[in-house]
């Protein structure tokens, strides 16, 4: 799949009979991604240590997702989409081979990213011989160019705190090389690692692992150790465009940093997009229907070997079937909505068209059987539930750091008829403030928060759940659990 651009664009639809993930074209397009906290070097060595699970990630204004919102506010679908995808940090792609302009688009991300307070994701995709010369076919023209290009990158990083996912499909797909060709690409992998951490010490650096239907953990593995990642990266990256569950994710890329020998310094980060229900039956790549957003970005993983779960391909960009490859297309990301486990509101799509400028990042590849397990579950437990009466209420801190949170709220409809439009109140325990909500209109009086229902999510049938309700706000001395949840009056305890 494709990306919004930053320069350029270029596509193709992928071969679905290859292991990669398919069509690209950007200068830089947007990845959101967990911050990180200050890495040093120590004899060329990436430094140890995890992302901080406060990290608060980048949004790109200027994504493909950004500009149809700004485009489409009569859209029956655009409420959904603006406040489940628009409103999430996600993938910054510089897939285009632009060596007079890489440095000051990596400088104005980058910059605007700090001066947000925020810690941009950006993926590097222009290798040489890139996806094997197919779909996703292009990057600079030789190794000795490409080095001066991730040169020039690097040396637009700044001093700022960054993540870098290094060359998708660049280890796990070397089938079209020689031996040579391969021994080249390893060079200039770890050439890339080494040239971002001397530039910006702050960064930290992924390399491919591919995904846990693809190559075994030991292939994997070797190839990983010819690319020098043990000193040249910080971590490997998995399922980048894919949909194989988080869980396989992290115990595939357990096992691969188990055969590098664990390795202290090496830490996972997942693409988590697209992978709410897992993979398709029979493994189609191409926008195969019925997939879900998956875990929303975070660092706060509750796992010490994973730095972060990564929106790296942006929801709602064409794999190359729907649309044109990286074109960002309303109905697929309002599917990944409703296809969700908590999500079953269903207007009637407008026809309204969908975002120009497709940038390309790679769609993605098939996968093995899909696994049975579940996607990854909330960070933290839930408060004690609300319930007696009529409505069940629980209010689940998903993700929280000095200053700062993101909750979610479900609300089970306990009685005998349906609810069609509700207003929620509930009083904060600390000195929590909501700055901002999706699936429901916020307003705050002291400690005492009254959330409304949105078109899209008003009725709640008797004995559902609904869900896709949050928030995200800021606290001082305490996060204290909220209580007195009422639901259109009627206390919910």
């Amino acid at each position: 799949m494709r990306v919004p651009e930053i320069a350029g664009s270029g596509s193709a639809r992928p071969d679905p009979a290859r292991r990669r993930r398919g069509a690209v074209a950007t200068g830089a397009a947007v990845v959101a991604m967990a911050g990180l906290a200050a890495v040093t070097q120590l004899s060329g060595v990436a430094a140890a240590g995890s992302i901080s699970s406060g990290t608060q990630f980048y949004v790109y204004p200027s994504s493909g997702v950004m500009k149809w919102d700004a485009a489409n506010p009569g859209d029956s679908r655009e409420p959904a989409i603006a406040s489940r995808i628009a409103s999430q940090p996600q993938g910054i792609w510089f897939a285009n081979y632009t060596p007079s302009t890489v440095r000051s688009d990596a400088s104005a991300i980058t910059g605007a990213a700090a001066a947000a307070g925020k810690v941009p994701v950006l993926v590097m995709y222009n290798i040489p011989n890139r996806d094997c010369g197919g779909a996703s076919a292009g990057g600079a023209p030789d190794i000795s160019s490409y080095e001066s290009y991730v040169q020039s990158f690097a040396n637009g990083l700044g001093s700022h705190q960054v993540i870098v996912i290094l060359e998708p499909d660049s280890l796990a797909l070397q089938t079209c090389l020689s031996a040579q060709q391969a021994a080249d690409r390893d060079g200039a992998l770890a050439f890339a690692g080494r040239a971002i951490h001397t530039a910006d010490p702050s960064a930290k650096v992924y390399m491919d692992a591919g995904h846990s239907g693809w190559n075994s953990p030991s292939s994997q593995a070797s190839v990983l150790n010819a690319a020098s990642v043990k000193t040249s990266a910080d971590g490997i990256f998995s399922n980048v465009s894919n949909f194989m569950y988080t869980s396989d994710e992290v115990n595939y890329d357990k096992q691969v940093l188990a055969a590098l020998g664990n390795p202290s310094n090496l830490h996972i980060v997942v693409d988590t997009s697209r992978n709410g229900n897992g993979p398709a039956p029979g493994n189609p790549w191409c926008d195969p229907s019925g997939r879900a957003l998956g875990q929303t970005p975070t660092a706060n993983t509750g796992d010490s070997a994973v730095d972060a779960y990564l929106w790296v391909k942006p929801p709602g960009e064409s794999d190359g079937c729907a649309d044109a490859a990286g074109v960002f297309d309303p109905s697929l990301a309002y599917a990944l909505i409703a296809n969700g486990p908590s999500y079953s509101p269903s207007p009637t799509p407008s026809a309204s068209p969908t975002s120009a400028s497709p940038s390309a990042s790679p769609s993605k590849s098939p996968s093995n059987s899909p696994s049975a397990s579940p996607s990854q579950s909330p960070s933290s437990s839930p408060s004690a539930s609300s319930g007696s009466g009529t409505c069940h209420v629980t209010y689940t801190n998903q993700s929280v750091w000095p200053g700062g949170f993101t909750a979610s709220v479900a609300i089970n409809n306990a009685g005998s008829s349906a609810i069609n439009g509700w207003t929620l109140t509930y009083r904060y325990g600390g000195d929590q403030k909501v700055t901002s909500a999706w699936g429901a209109t916020s307003s705050q009086s002291g400690s005492t928060v009254t959330l409304t229902s949105v078109s899209w999510d008003a009725s709640i049938a008797p004995g559902a759940t609904l869900t896709g309700v949050g928030m995200q706000g800021t606290w001082a001395s305490s996060n204290a659990a909220p209580s007195g949840f009422t639901l259109n009056g009627v206390a919910c305890s």
